[in-house]
């Protein structure tokens, strides 16, 4: 699927039903909607990744596990996997930029307090917790389809760079 054809909208109803059905957590279903919309060249298995972050790491009530699974969607895509890659930058750089959106709309990552005084599985935590997981599944696809767009803007340019300085030989 061509990036172009991802509908950010869907891909949060796509995360939103997976939290909402039972299927998946938070930070599971953001990673799982991410990767199935983007056809990513990861196993399903990669989502097993994001299972310790749920109810605030690991049901601790810390860091809010949506937001840490849109990181690591976004280490999906921009991350790296070889030693000293400065690739780590750019994904560090959209992880802050994830964090500081989730900050400014909620005044906090910390799930103990964004789920102060509800049960724990109640509606009022299920329905907050859906729109969480939908929220930064949708920003998270939008972060993503930017960056993508901009590495393809930078590839064509030296494309068409390339090609005029070859066309400018003959």
């Amino acid at each position: 699927m061509m990036p172009t054809d991802i509908d950010p909208v869907a891909v949060r109803s796509a995360a939103e039903e997976l939290y909402r059905s039972g299927d998946f957590y938070c930070s599971e279903a953001i990673l799982k909607a991410i990767r199935d919309a983007f056809d990513a060249p990861f196993p399903e298995e990669i989502v097993a990744l994001a299972s310790g972050f749920p109810v605030g790491m690991g049901a601790s009530g810390c860091t809010c596990g949506a937001v840490v699974g849109g990181i690591m969607a976004l280490g999906m895509f921009f991350g790296r996997s070889a030693p000293k890659d400065k690739r780590v930058n750019r994904a560090m750089a959209l992880g802050k930029e994830l964090h500081d959106f989730f900050k400014e709309n909620h005044g906090t990552l910390c799930c103990r307090s964004l789920t102060r005084g509800m049960k724990l599985g109640s509606k009022e935590h299920m329905e907050q917790c859906i729109a969480f997981t939908g929220e930064i599944a949708e920003r998270t696809t939008r972060l993503i389809l930017r960056e993508l767009e901009k590495d393809s803007s930078s590839i064509r340019g030296r494309l068409r760079r390339v090609i005029g300085e070859r066309l400018s030989m003959l």
